[in-house]
């Protein structure tokens, strides 16, 4: 007799969820996954709705990722940002006419302008996400954590508030950050997302920035009851290795905001709505602070260097909620 499949639902930021869910592919079939992805982290510029996140993931499970930096597409060229320089001398003060901060790849832009055409016709960006994760081969779903702009905003030195990737690109997440805020409340998650949450065997929390990449899904009463309610069933991968992020400003970003950098940090932050915490072996000796932080320790190789490695972790994951 077959045992069915679980329905996994995966709450995702960029590299760590998207290598994760590359992992996943590996161990289930492609309509027993679904993974609700962070767009705390989009932005308009040049006119085009971009949404890194979503990219992210969707290049690297299609395979189309520059395995290097982790982003972007593989065999990438850069002409037109290349060529958007010549205007920087003569544009007027004040104009955010060809900004060149954010990089984008010629291939990249074709997906942003995608994008931007059909929502634009008056598509929703869960259908556009969906129409653009097919065209990469994607076999499961990518759902967008809502189709309502709902921008994540750090606060930081000197300039105040601003959005997360002026933080991140622009001042390359090397100011400290004293207050973070999502959006301005009014932002809904879809029915998409609930309806999967809903249906969910396991939810897994991917290893992202807890603070900026699971922390705009969890804001969502919505989402954070339905997580409550299923607290047996949600495992966490925890982001934070050896007390330090493997890459972007997770570990500085939780200390600078009041809470530890380490798997203890994490499991605080997420024992409310998790009840098993997967951690990397070099913190084996914390496993016993990780259950008295109320949650339960799985101790295991979490540094997914390749994807054999991912897969493995995938299926560490889900052999420890069933």
């Amino acid at each position: 007799m077959t045992v069915p499949e679980p329905f996994v639902v995966v709450l995702s930021g960029g590299v760590g969820a998207a290598r994760y869910l590359a992992g996943l592919r590996r161990v289930l079939s492609g309509d027993t996954v679904c993974a609700v992805v962070n767009t705390g982290d989009d932005l308009v510029l040049h006119g085009l709705s971009i949404s890194p996140d979503l990219d992210t993931v969707t290049y690297t499970v299609g395979g189309a990722i520059d395995t290097e930096r982790g982003w972007g597409l593989s065999s990438e060229t850069w002409r037109v940002m290349e060529s958007l320089g010549r205007f920087v001398a003569f544009r007027p003060a004040g104009s955010a006419a060809a900004a060149t901060w954010f990089n984008l790849g010629d291939q990249d832009l074709a997906t942003h302008c995608y994008r931007t055409a059909r929502l634009a016709e008056g598509a929703s960006l869960t259908e556009a996400t969906d129409e653009i994760r097919r065209a990469f081969g994607v076999p499961f779903r990518l759902l967008p954590m809502s189709d309502d702009r709902c921008p994540t905003m750090v606060t930081v030195p000197v300039e105040g508030e601003i959005s997360f990737q002026e933080y991140f690109v622009g001042r390359r997440h090397a100011v400290p950050v004293s207050a973070v805020r999502f959006g301005d409340g009014t932002a809904r998650p879809t029915g998409a997302v609930l309806d999967a949450l809903d249906q969910a065997d396991v939810i897994v929390v991917a290893p992202s920035n807890p603070i900026v990449s699971i922390g705009p899904l969890v804001a969502f009463p919505e989402v954070r009851d339905r997580l409550v309610a299923k607290r047996a069933q949600v495992i966490a991968v925890s982001p934070i290795i050896g007390g330090a992020a493997l890459k972007g400003p997770a570990d500085r970003m939780l200390v600078e905001l009041g809470h530890e950098s380490s798997v203890v940090g994490v499991a605080r932050l997420y024992a409310p709505f998790a009840s098993t915490l997967v951690i990397d072996d070099v913190d084996a000796e914390a496993a016993a602070a990780v259950e008295d932080a109320g949650m339960r320790p799985v101790v295991t190789g979490t540094i997914m260097s390749d994807p054999e490695r991912a897969a493995a972790l995938a299926r560490v994951t889900l052999e420890a909620v069933a």
